[in-house]
């Protein structure tokens, strides 16, 4: 009954989570990991994480469908291609981040929450999706920099 009476409006969309709000529970994450707000932060980057893989899996699913219709050679060496790097660095490599096997979460969590310290969000104010992708796009590249190899 309480559905039906919802209104349609609130339905339509979720807030995103802004970086400074983010980063006031993830700060807490050091003092107590175990507190609301060190749970919250971990989950909120556990829950980025699974859906980025999530996503990703899904992708690169419609985009093998898609190549197995009629496909020229060009196409066929670029899936072959791509299919080997999905397979090496795991279904995160589409969003540019591979984390591979095994990686603790909360060795992800300290990337992050060290990352937090410091900054200032209130000048930007970006959203923590956009900060969370981007350190782990900066912290857990899919392929060896130059200084790695």
């Amino acid at each position: 009954m309480a559905l039906v009476s919802w209104p349609h409006q609130d339905a339509k969309a979720v807030d995103p989570l802004s970086s400074d709000e983010f980063a006031s529970h993830c700060i807490e994450y050091r003092l107590s990991p175990e507190g609301s707000d060190g749970i919250f932060c971990v989950r909120y980057i556990q829950g980025f994480i699974d859906g980025a893989v999530a996503t990703d899996e899904r992708v690169t699913t419609n985009v093998s469908a898609e190549y197995s219709r009629e496909e020229t050679f060009a196409q066929r060496a670029t899936r072959t291609r791509l299919g080997l790097d999905l397979e090496r660095y795991g279904a995160s490599f589409f969003a540019e981040f591979c984390l591979g096997e095994p990686i603790p979460l909360a060795e992800v969590v300290d990337h992050i929450v060290s990352r937090l310290e410091g900054i200032d969000f209130k000048p930007k104010m970006p959203l923590a999706r956009d900060f969370v992708y981007q350190v782990l796009r900066d912290d857990y590249p899919c392929k060896p920099t130059d200084s790695d190899q």
